[in-house]
């Protein structure tokens, strides 16, 4: 068997709230990723400029952000989670089907900071939730929930391609005087696939604002939301069958009479969702060593870095392709951003396996080493176009599974108190923000191969902090062992053990 017959067992007994957070994240990846292509033909809607319709992506970005900081407030009790993951998911395709309908940017924006705030708590809360229900095995479920999302935001891409504008979405009087050519439209859309941060060096494309508007991406919004329905659909269900609904039995079923744990199967089900942010009360963390914080600064540093990376990289590997020396073609750099969604959702796929039969330190080492040798090489082999594809391959594969390896592992040392998960969510989508700015603001400034010198010094910036995250392990696991309070905290929810 590819499995024990213990992780076995936990998956048979947990299967459907796991294929329900699974799903969920696919809503995740499914929402993510729809903005970069579109993103023309959604400047042609609301009949805005390329300056304004940045706004959009700052909008999803920064409410992302806070939707992940506040994810773990809905994490008190097992109804609270479901209720609020069902109402996410069900946000997510009332905010495709009112996409097409909001003809001003400013309607647009608020559209997507509604969806960016539903997706941040998507992402927390599955997090959260699949960490306590299998705890020191759930290494390989959180790779295979990241896998949900990949595939999500590869499908995304795939279902708005057909409908998108091949001219100018927006006929003018002159449109045959200054209008952009298709091959412009094309790279202008493969540059704006990050967060749009290359605006500064497409803007002098021209771009009516005025005329009859041409688009049928309105199309794409609607099939979108019919695919991601069955998630809300899905999270009800489970509601259901657990008899968490006003109108169900009110006798609970299995998943909460059980505690959500692999490691202690008859916890009361208090101490797992016992009380919301428990471990951040201010009361118990005068109590926790210096190990305790520095443990999840560093984590979240490297979360910080390796998602920021990933960020940068998707954004900007299309401007660095078409810029010299390389001056590779547009369709062909286009692909590239595609190569690397790819090889991130294969990875993730291969590290599900991988995550049972080796340790998370052992798959994060493999991982960090992989991308700073990756990104040594891109910078060495600068002016190859064959090699530019086998390093994007190569890299997505590595830093694949970076997220949820450094995510069970965190939580493991700190014993699955669930603050962790909050911060290290937070800490990655800060990043992915924020480093495509910083990367973009060094582009603009020195050029395009400083973007291969940033995600370099980046990578050995990250395994740098995981060696010393290493490093504070075992001071923390010394400081554990030699606190008598800490030692019983420790041991209590063992008592039920198996």
């Amino acid at each position: 068997m590819l499995l024990d017959e213990r992780i076995w067992s936990l998956f048979k007994r947990h299967w459907r709230v796991t294929l329900t957070y699974w799903s969920a994240l696919f809503s995740f990846g499914l929402c993510i990723a729809f903005l970069g292509p579109t993103v023309l033909d959604l400047r042609c809607q609301t009949q805005s400029t390329l300056q304004q319709i940045t706004w959009v992506f700052f909008s999803q970005q920064f409410f992302l952000l806070v939707g992940s900081s506040l994810g773990g407030l809905f994490k008190k009790t097992l109804p609270r989670s479901l209720l609020a993951l069902f109402c996410c998911t069900l946000i997510i395709s009332l905010v495709f089907a009112v996409i097409p309908l909001c003809n001003h940017v400013l309607l647009l924006s608020v559209a997507m900071a509604i969806a960016g705030l539903a997706m941040g708590v998507i992402d927390t809360l599955s997090c959260l939730q699949l960490v306590r229900l299998y705890q020191k095995d759930s290494a390989m479920f959180l790779q295979a929930l990241q896998f949900f999302s990949g595939l999500g935001a590869l499908v995304s891409p795939l279902v708005a391609d057909p409908f998108l504008a091949e001219d100018s979405c927006v006929l003018s009087a002159n449109w045959t005087v200054n209008s952009s050519s298709p091959s412009d439209l094309q790279h202008l859309r493969s540059s704006m696939a990050g967060q749009g941060a290359t605006i500064g060096n497409i803007s002098q494309y021209p771009l009516h604002t005025e005329g009859v508007v041409v688009t049928r991406v309105s199309y794409a919004f609607w099939i979108m939301a019919l695919i991601n329905l069955p998630v809300p659909a899905a999270v009800l269900a489970l509601m259901y069958h657990e008899r968490l609904l006003p109108f169900s039995d009110n006798s609970p079923r299995l998943i909460v009479r059980d505690s959500l744990s692999s490691t202690s199967p008859h916890e009361d089900n208090s101490n797992v969702h016992g009380s919301s942010f428990a471990c951040c009360n201010l009361a118990k963390l005068r109590d926790r060593p210096a190990s305790f914080f520095i443990l999840h600064a560093l984590g979240g540093g490297i979360l910080f870095i390796t998602d920021g990376i990933i960020g940068s990289y998707a954004g900007f590997v299309y401007t660095y392709a078409v810029s010299p020396p390389l001056l590779m073609g547009h369709k062909t750099a286009g692909c590239l951003d595609s190569t690397f969604w790819a090889s991130i959702t294969i990875g993730r796929l291969a590290f599900i396996y991988l995550s049972y039969r080796y340790t998370a330190p052992r798959l994060l080492t493999f991982s960090l080493v992989g991308v700073i040798l990756v990104q040594c090489l891109l910078l060495i082999f600068y002016t190859s176009h064959v090699f530019l594809f086998i390093g994007t391959c190569a890299l997505g594969l590595c830093i694949s599974s970076v997220f949820p390896s450094l995510l069970a592992f965190t939580e493991d040392m700190l014993d699955y108190k669930g603050c962790a998960t909050t911060v290290l969510v937070t800490s990655a989508s800060t990043g992915e923000m924020v480093m495509q700015l910083l990367v973009g603001s060094v582009i603009h400034s020195q050029g395009s191969y400083t973007f291969l010198l940033c995600c370099t010094i980046s990578s050995f910036i990250a395994f740098s902090l995981f060696l010393l995250l290493l490093l504070v392990q075992r001071v923390h696991k010394n400081c554990i062992t030699d606190s008598p309070q800490s030692t019983d905290m420790k041991e209590k929810p063992q008592t039920g053990g198996s």
